[in-house]
């Protein structure tokens, strides 16, 4: 049983993420393996060709800001950073769910839907926040500007669209318990696969 797990920037998809952990689901980390795409000797050309050399600071750090600047900012180097990088990510889901037959494993992405990732999934669990307490977060986090997160935000779906598309919403505005909420969807999904 595969889960698709996502939500907007600042949502606390992460953290949910570590709570399905604790729960003994397989965790694969879309985004985290993508950084590391970057490096592999057939993607790094690719990207080399579409960004060119700013995208990477050193042979093991590439340069967020640029490269979030390019991509929030042309829908053309979007989609093309995206073709490179979201086959090799696929490919190395399916290596990492076939280690573990018969389990609850979790893809976390914070593209599952902009990247068409929900395929294969047979459940999706979007984790949802109020858009202020979001901004608030990553403002905190990562000391962008309202305007830089504003725009982060409008270049992925809207969250409503994804909640529409959820199996499982999970409410992270710090109002309601996150553990219960985890606990009560790995249980329906166990039951619901036997």
């Amino acid at each position: 049983m595969i889960a698709g797990l996502t939500g907007g920037i600042g949502s606390g998809k992460s953290i949910v993420a570590r709570l399905f952990e604790l729960m003994a689901c397989p965790v694969f980390y879309s985004d985290d393996v993508a950084r590391e795409l970057y490096f592999d000797k057939e993607i790094k050309p690719q990207v080399l060709a579409l960004l060119g050399a700013e995208a990477y600071i050193s042979e093991s750090e590439i340069n967020k800001t640029f490269i979030s600047n390019k991509i929030f900012g042309s829908k053309q180097h979007l989609d093309g950073l995206n073709a490179i990088i979201h086959p090799a990510v696929r490919k190395k889901f399916e290596d990492f769910a076939a280690r573990y037959p018969g389990q609850l494993v979790v893809k976390e992405s914070a593209l599952l839907f902009e990247a068409a990732l929900t395929s294969g999934c047979d459940k999706i669990i979007v984790v949802a926040a109020d858009e202020e307490l979001r901004i608030r977060r990553v403002m905190a986090r990562d000391h962008l500007s309202r305007e830089q997160i504003l725009q982060k935000m409008e270049a992925q779906l809207p969250q409503e669209h994804k909640i529409k598309n959820a199996d499982y919403v999970i409410i992270n505005n710090d109002s309601q318990l996150l553990i219960p909420q985890v606990v009560a969807i790995v249980k329906k999904i166990s039951s619901s696969a036997r």
